[in-house]
């Protein structure tokens, strides 16, 4: 199990379909499954955060441990709090996992919120968020604590991919 973790706009969902698409195993993002979850907006529009929040986890959980169920890997992708990685922790106990961190930064702020406000992602009804989202979450989620690779976006792509892939032993 792999987990990409960071606020929006620092590389994670490109790191993730990159070492997805390298080593044959599927990506999760919460992000593609609430976009699809979009003729049902209403009944989640009215989920409170914590709500909304559990459901995020327990939707990726689900399509997670169907490949841990099949001895297949898998990726997620998100922004992961140090309770929720206790959570993910737990999932590959359970299965007999591995399970590696990676922890998506950009060290530059101005390059930062440039990436945000021209980012277009084109996932099907979901929205695209604005800096004033990504100073909220970095007030409301810390960095994660436990162990991880950090990536930095402003390396080069493929030194992050073959950072990422030296860290989970592939390549």
């Amino acid at each position: 199990m792999i987990i990409f973790t960071g606020l929006p706009g620092t590389g994670k969902s490109t790191l993730a379909e990159q070492v997805a698409r390298r080593i044959s195993v599927p990506a999760f993002s919460g992000d593609w499954l609430f976009g699809a979850l979009k003729p049902a907006r209403r009944a989640i529009a009215q989920l409170d955060r914590s709500d909304y929040l559990e459901a995020w986890f327990s939707l990726l959980r689900t399509l997670v441990v169907r490949q841990l169920m099949l001895d297949q890997s898998a990726i997620v992708e998100g922004i992961v709090s140090d309770e929720e990685f206790e959570r993910w922790q737990e999932t590959a106990r359970q299965y007999s996992a591995r399970l590696f961190l990676i922890e998506c930064v950009c060290s530059d702020e101005d390059t930062h919120r440039a990436r945000i406000e021209v980012r277009v992602r084109g996932i099907p009804g979901w929205h695209e968020v604005g800096w004033d989202h990504v100073k909220r979450m970095r007030a409301e989620i810390p960095p994660p604590t436990m162990d991880r690779l950090v990536v930095d976006a402003m390396s080069p792509l493929e030194g992050n991919i073959h950072q990422i892939l030296e860290y989970i032993a592939v390549e």
